[in-house]
């Protein structure tokens, strides 16, 4: 087999569940031998209205490859959730399953929208496990969750919204299972403000054993691995502003780069609770001084640059991540419409059909 065509097979891997959908087969969540990730579904028993917590710990990993181990966890989630997209480039988002309809399962609408109607009840269920999963890691997640389930006994059902935003939660169990055990590490929390202050402090000397030292967007390189962190109340524009409301509440979020592509002007960012999945975001980006930044002039352009104290990796490690062959291998797929939008939109304009 050749580069290319293993390129594709793991393209068409992305998004095999359309196709399987169409005959109400749900998304498989695919771990790479050599992850060793549990499923975060794993980590509660029961069904939603009465789940309980079965695991909260966290395994300490060695500092070496942690980057990689990063990136591999965020897009093995993103193809159990169906691989939905906003793209800040073209302004279009394509849904995740279970929200909307269009043919060949391509629900394409614009970014300015609004915000995306709830996932049918089929959906909701199929992921209510795994985004407990997440909640349970942080010290606050076994009472979010026993709220959760009252929703979930409520006139809702499993269609019931979550009691609150999970995209912390979900950025807590990455780092989680990246082997960042201790919170003087990584500071897992219900809230992204607490590590984000965690990686401010460490920028100021006072939390040496943080894995994330935070940044002025621009100062340093943006790389895989790598979190950008934006705010919406108050809305920040540098460290400075938040370093004066240290240890405030602030409604804020952050996403994991997996690709920094500067031929294209693109960032591209997995993040939690967006489209109410785990979702790709594509962002513009512009060069200054040799550095690779996100636009200001972009929708909720980041403030803080959380950076990983660990060894690079490839600037594009989509297409090297052993959880995304493994999906494709697992699964197998055929051509369709979304398929070739992930094509594009990760960086290939082919879509033809190969083997593992």
């Amino acid at each position: 087999m050749g580069p290319g065509q293993a390129i594709v097979i793991v393209i068409l891997g992305l998004l095999v569940a359309v196709e399987a959908r169409a005959q109400e087969v749900p998304f498989q969540r695919s771990v790479s031998k050599g992850m060793e990730v549990a499923s975060p579904s794993e980590r509660v028993g029961g069904a939603p209205g009465s789940m309980a917590v079965r695991d909260r710990e966290c395994r300490s990993l060695p500092s070496d490859g942690v980057r990689r181990r990063i990136v591999d966890i965020a897009l093995q989630e993103w193809t159990f959730f169906g691989s939905p997209v906003v793209d800040q480039v073209s302004e279009v988002r394509l849904l995740p399953p279970g929200m909307g309809s269009g043919s060949e399962g391509l629900v394409l609408e614009s970014t300015s929208s609004g915000r995306p109607p709830l996932l049918d009840p089929g959906e909701s269920a199929r992921v209510a496990s795994s985004i407990a999963g997440y909640w349970v890691v942080t010290p606050e997640g076994p009472g979010i969750l026993s709220e959760q389930n009252r929703a979930w006994n409520g006139p809702n059902g499993v269609g019931a919204r979550w009691v609150a935003p999970w995209s912390a939660a979900f950025i807590s169990w990455v780092m989680c299972e990246a082997g960042l055990a201790s919170s003087d590490q990584f500071r897992r929390a219900i809230a992204h403000r607490s590590y984000i202050d965690q990686a401010i402090r460490a920028r100021d000397g006072a939390a040496p054993g943080s894995a994330y030292v935070a940044y002025d967007v621009g100062e340093v390189a943006v790389e895989p691995g790598d979190l950008l962190c934006n705010s919406r109340r108050p809305v920040y524009r540098n460290l400075a502003e938040r370093r004066r409301q240290m240890g405030i509440g602030a409604s804020t979020h952050c996403d994991v780069v997996v690709k920094v592509d500067a031929g294209a002007e693109r960032i591209l960012a997995i993040g939690g609770n967006v489209l109410r999945a785990v979702s790709l975001k594509v962002l513009p980006a512009t060069a200054e001084d040799g550095i690779l930044k996100p636009r200001v002039d972009s929708r909720r352009p980041p403030f803080a640059h959380l950076k990983l104290r660990a060894d690079p990796i490839e600037l594009d490690p989509l297409l090297d991540s052993p959880s995304l062959s493994a999906f494709s291998c697992e699964n197998g797929a055929l051509p369709d419409a979304r398929v070739r939008y992930v094509a594009s939109v990760i960086g290939m304009q082919d879509a033809a059909v190969g083997r593992c």
